[in-house]
């Protein structure tokens, strides 16, 4: 089978790519012939030596998500569910279970951790579900409880991750904001949002933070931001994000794409409102029935059309370099995957 290997923390060139033996899927096991692998801001951390949680030491494989179809299966297994289409489950990847990661053209699951996926999921998604949509629910819907009426505030509004928030956001009945720090992606997000802002705007050649508060003063008619789902969660924006809460507001942190800076929380006093941070693992170790009700939700809304995967790009696995580094240069709009 083909896999990708990072031999040491680096930069693309790590990335290598090789042919190794198929594995063989033991007992309560089934061998998943990849047909999507969602690329990830942590699979890029994670080369470079910046998130050891995940990865460990090298070598070791990258890749947090994957699905496909299901080849084979382990001694007493299923023999039906061969050529079931499936997605692998939110925690069927992890470090914690002495597994690889999903740049691979198969990979080897316990057999409930092959959920089957609806039909209206293509073959190209399979593998791109869980890292966007589930940690928008978990922030959104298991987390923060939104309810409908409430405005919900998206920075890095083009990330797969933002886009999700906002159709789960939107299918709970609350107004959609996304932040952008680029006019040029504008055009392009402008149907995912009720209205979209940028923050930033260039001055003698500076890229600087623009006074956009005003724009969410305007926009909830001064009532201030219910929800922020925010991946930055630093310095000048998170005070920003704080000044424009509404009372008993939140923001909710699920990355650190931010620089550390000094930030002042006086406002969360006066206003009743909070920071809390949200990472998938919460919902995993909350049990596996809190996860499934997730699965289930977010299945139900592909089924039926009320979530749809916006794909920015597809790349071969063999092309896994080129990919990391369109990945880097941000210039995307939706989900980027590799395709075995």
């Amino acid at each position: 089978m083909q896999q990708v290997v990072v031999e040491r923390f680096g930069g693309v060139e790590e990335l290598q790519w090789r042919e190794v033996p198929t594995p063989t899927p033991g007992a309560g096991q089934v061998l998943v012939r990849l047909t999507s692998i969602g690329m990830n801001h942590a699979d890029l951390m994670g080369r470079r030596g910046e998130y050891k949680l995940s990865t460990g030491d090298p070598p070791y494989t990258p890749g947090l998500e994957g699905g496909g179809v299901i080849e084979a299966v382990g001694e007493g297994g299923d023999a039906s569910r061969v050529g079931q289409r499936v997605c692998l489950a939110p925690d069927a990847v992890r470090l914690s279970k002495g597994r690889p990661g999903t740049y691979s053209s198969h990979y080897v699951c316990d057999d409930d951790e092959a959920l089957a996926a609806p039909d209206e999921l293509p073959d190209d998604q399979l593998g791109a579900v869980w890292l966007p949509y589930l940690t928008a629910w978990g922030a959104l819907v298991w987390k923060a409880k939104i309810t409908p009426g409430q405005t919900v505030v998206c920075p890095a509004a083009s990330s797969s991750t933002a886009l999700a928030a906002a159709q789960i956001a939107r299918h709970h009945g609350c107004t959609t904001l996304g932040l952008t720090t680029s006019p040029d992606k504008v055009a392009s997000l402008e149907s995912a949002y009720d209205h979209v802002v940028v923050t930033h705007e260039h001055q003698d050649g500076e890229r600087v933070m623009r006074p956009w508060h005003r724009d969410m003063k305007q926009l909830t008619d001064s009532r201030g931001v219910d929800v922020f789902f925010d991946p930055v969660a630093a310095g000048a924006y998170l005070n920003t994000e704080i000044r424009c809460l509404a009372q008993h507001g939140c923001v909710v942190v699920y990355g650190l794409l931010g620089s550390p800076g000094t930030v002042d929380v006086t406002p969360l006093i006066r206003k009743h409102a909070s920071i809390v941070s949200y990472v998938n693992d919460e919902v995993f170790s909350a049990g596996r029935d809190e996860m499934m009700r997730g699965v289930e939700h977010l299945f139900e809304g592909f089924a039926s059309g009320a979530y749809r995967q916006t794909l920015a790009a597809r790349f071969a696995l063999a092309d896994v370099r080129e990919a990391n580094e369109a990945m880097q240069r941000g210039a995307h709009v939706g989900k980027m995957v590799l395709i075995p």
